[in-house]
């Protein structure tokens, strides 16, 4: 399956196909990425569609449910699924660099509900000279992509945290993430852990901003790359 990069996500600016943004030369431009992380529920998803840029989602790299390298929450057999270590970050950045490389890549397609990899998608960015990596992880490779030429910038939404529960527990029980009382438990410590858990993806490199911020750095590193692009076709 090819993932349509032109697709809506139903509101009025979630245009996802950004070649409308810089003008497509016959060269094809070089590719960077802006990193996108936050807490669950933080709305990094509407954002990244808000800003007419492809989009790559990160949390389709967690790693199934049978994984023996899964962590544990501290004295229970329940796997932690806010940890990194859930994670396949290595994934994550080959698929990163693939579409910064060539602006194709194939990725799993992952049910949380189920806790599984449930098929393969492909993602194909034309030669747009930016894309969004969106996920609650994305701060975890800020440096690996920064030491890969591959970086253009990387946010944290941050806002209220008992915004941030309500929001992803609207969206847990619509999608039939887990169990009501499973998410209500994680909703709970996830909202008292929130200001700890933006501290620390601001200490992995993630600028910490609400929405408006954050459009506003996406458009300037859009048209940064814009520049870069222009300039190359006339040296």
């Amino acid at each position: 399956m090819t993932l349509d990069t032109n697709r809506t996500s139903g509101g009025s600016h979630a245009r996802v196909n950004a070649s409308h943004w810089c003008p497509v030369s016959s060269q094809p431009p070089p590719t960077r990425v802006v990193l996108l992380s936050g807490p669950s529920g933080s709305g990094k998803s509407s954002l990244a569609a808000r800003s007419g840029l492809p989009v790559l989602r990160l949390d389709d790299f967690y790693k199934e449910g049978d994984d023996p390298s899964l962590p544990l929450m501290a004295g229970t057999t329940a796997v932690d699924w806010d940890s990194p270590a859930s994670w396949d970050a290595d994934a994550a950045v080959r698929a990163v660099a693939e579409l910064c490389r060539t602006g194709r890549t194939t990725v799993p397609v992952y049910d949380i509900a189920t806790s599984s990899r449930t098929g393969r998608e492909n993602v194909d960015i034309s030669r747009t000279p930016l894309f969004v990596a969106e996920g609650i992880f994305a701060a975890d490779i800020v440096d690996r992509c920064r030491e890969l030429g591959l970086l253009a910038d990387a946010l944290c939404l941050r806002g209220r945290p008992s915004t941030t529960f309500r929001r992803r527990l609207v969206r847990d029980l619509r999608e039939g993430r887990k169990s009501v009382p499973f998410l209500l438990r994680r909703g709970w410590r996830l909202m008292r852990a929130e200001r700890g858990i933006v501290a620390r993806q601001a200490a992995l490199g993630a600028h910490p901003c609400a929405a408006d911020e954050a459009l506003v750095r996406l458009a300037a590193a859009t048209a940064d790359d814009c520049r870069a692009v222009l300039a190359g076709e006339t040296a």
